[in-house]
C-alpha cells in the first residue's frame, strides 16, 4: 500500500537484456521517496524481479510469451509486446497502480515502452530516455506529452555518463509524478486550429470563445499540431471543436510534409462533439526550403514562405479532391456540425491579388464539398475572407450555439 501522498512511478522496460539498469532506476526513484512498480516487457527470464510479469503484458495483447521467445522473431516481439504495454499501461494507471512512468532503451526497448506511454491520457508523467531522442522522436512522442531523454551512451550497463543520465531522469519523473496543476477556474474547453496565414481570424475567433467563457487550446496545424487536437477529442477532454485550419489534409493528399494523417478530422465526428469547421489554408501543401521540393512539383506555383519552409499552391483537381474529403468526414459526424465556407479566400495569401488566389481551385472545392456533402451538416457561404473578423465571430458564436445546444 503507498504511503498517503507518496506517488508511485511506474518503470517499463525489458528486463531480460536491462535488468541491472532497470535495478538502478528503481534504487534511485526509491532514493527520491517515491514507490515504484516494474513492468517487464520483455519476452525472455528478467534479470531483476518484477511487480508486473511479461505473462501479464503479452496476455494483454492476446499472445503468449513463451511463444514469443521460442521464436526468435524481434521484430513480432517487439510489436507483441508493445501492444501489450498499450492496452495494460492505461488500465494499471486508471486503478491508480501508478503516477508517473520511466522507461529507458535503445530501438527495440523505445519502441515497447512509447506504445505504451501514448495510449496514456495527456498530462500523465512520460520520461523516456532513449538512444533515438536526438533524431526524428516523432515515432515514439506521436501526438502526446512524452518527454525524451537523449541518453548520450547506449543503454548498455552503469557506468560514469550512463549513472548521472539514469539519475537526471529518475529525478525528474519523481518530481513530476509530486508536480500539482494550481487551480483554475472551471471552464468549458475547446479546440482551435490555427496556421501562420489563418492566424488573424483564430485569434479572433479565440477572444471571442474567451468573452464568451471558454477555455481556448490552440494548435498549430503542423501535423503533429492536429493530431494532438485529434487525441485530445478522442480522449472527452474537450467541450467542442472550432477546426478552422484543415490545411493538414492537403498535405496528406498531396504529399506535403505536414500532414497529420487520413484521419484527421473525424476525432470530434466520431466523438458527438459539437464542431464548427472552415477550410483554412487548404489552398497550400507544405515542403521545406526551396530546394527540398520534389522535383515532380517543379512548374508548379510556388511561394517561399521563409527560408525553411515552401509552400505550393493547391490544383483544380487536388482541391475537388479534398472537397469530396471533408464532406464524407463531416457527413459521418454524430454531433452537431457546421462548415464556414469564405467565398473571398481561405487564407491569407489566397485572397484577390495575393498569389495563391485561384477562382478556379476554390470553385472546384465547393463542388467536391457538394459532392459528398450530407444534409446534417450545416453549411454556411460568406462573403468574406477567412480572416475577417465578421467571419471569426460567426463561426466563434455559431459553436457557442451548438454547445448550448447539446447540454
Amino acid at each position: 500500500m503507498n504511503a498517503p501522498d507518496r506517488p508511485t512511478v511506474a518503470i517499463v522496460g525489458t528486463l531480460d537484456t536491462k535488468g541491472a539498469e532497470y535495478g538502478f532506476l528503481r534504487d534511485r526513484l526509491l532514493e527520491q521517496d517515491v514507490d515504484v512498480l516494474v513492468v517487464d516487457v520483455g519476452v525472455d527470464e528478467p534479470q531483476i524481479a518484477p511487480d508486473i510479469s511479461r505473462t501479464e503484458v503479452a496476455a494483454a495483447a492476446g499472445e503468449d510469451v513463451a511463444a514469443l521467445a521460442s521464436e526468435r522473431d524481434r521484430g513480432e516481439a517487439t510489436a507483441a509486446m508493445g501492444r501489450g504495454a498499450a492496452a495494460l499501461l492505461p488500465r494499471l494507471h486508471a486503478d491508480g497502480r501508478f503516477d508517473a512512468v520511466l522507461g529507458a532503451g535503445g530501438s527495440g526497448g523505445s519502441s515497447i515502452v512509447s506504445a505504451g506511454m501514448r495510449a496514456l491520457p495527456v498530462g500523465v508523467p512520460k520520461v523516456l530516455v532513449s538512444t533515438l531522442a536526438s533524431g526524428d522522436t516523432r515515432p515514439y512522442v506521436g501526438a502526446v506529452d512524452i518527454t525524451m531523454m537523449y541518453s548520450v551512451v547506449d543503454i548498455a550497463g552503469i557506468n560514469s555518463v550512463s549513472a548521472r543520465i539514469l539519475t537526471n531522469a529518475a529525478g525528474a519523473v519523481a518530481g513530476m509524478a509530486r508536480a500539482t496543476v494550481p487551480e483554475r477556474q472551471d471552464r468549458p474547453v475547446v479546440a482551435a486550429s490555427m496556421f501562420g496565414v489563418t492566424t488573424p481570424g483564430v485569434t479572433r475567433a479565440r477572444e471571442r470563445l474567451e468573452g464568451l467563457g471558454y477555455e481556448v487550446l490552440v494548435f498549430h496545424a503542423t501535423g503533429t499540431g492536429g493530431q494532438s487536437m485529434e487525441v485530445l477529442a478522442d480522449s472527452g477532454f474537450l467541450t467542442g471543436v472550432l477546426d478552422l485550419t484543415t490545411t493538414e489534409l492537403a498535405d496528406d493528399l498531396v504529399g506535403g510534409v505536414l500532414s497529420a494523417g487520413p484521419d484527421r478530422l473525424e476525432a470530434a465526428g466520431r466523438a458527438g462533439l459539437p464542431q464548427v469547421v472552415s477550410l483554412g489554408a487548404l489552398d497550400m501543401v507544405n515542403f521545406g526550403p526551396r530546394d527540398s521540393v520534389p522535383e515532380k512539383f517543379e512548374g508548379r506555383n510556388l511561394y517561399v514562405h521563409n527560408p525553411t519552409v515552401t509552400l505550393m499552391r493547391t490544383t483544380p483537381e487536388e482541391c475537388r479532391e479534398l472537397g469530396r474529403r471533408i464532406g464524407t468526414k463531416l457527413s459521418a459526424a454524430t454531433g452537431p456540425t457546421a462548415l464556414f465556407i469564405p467565398l473571398e479566400g481561405i487564407s491569407m495569401i489566397a485572397v484577390e491579388g495575393q498569389p495563391f488566389h485561384d477562382a478556379e481551385a476554390d470553385r472546384a472545392l465547393l463542388e467536391g464539398l457538394r459532392e459528398t456533402l450530407e444534409g446534417s451538416v450545416e453549411v454556411h457561404e460568406l462573403p468574406h475572407d477567412i480572416n475577417a473578423d465578421a467571419f471569426a465571430d460567426a463561426m466563434a458564436d455559431r459553436l457557442h450555439e451548438l454547445i448550448r445546444g447539446t447540454r
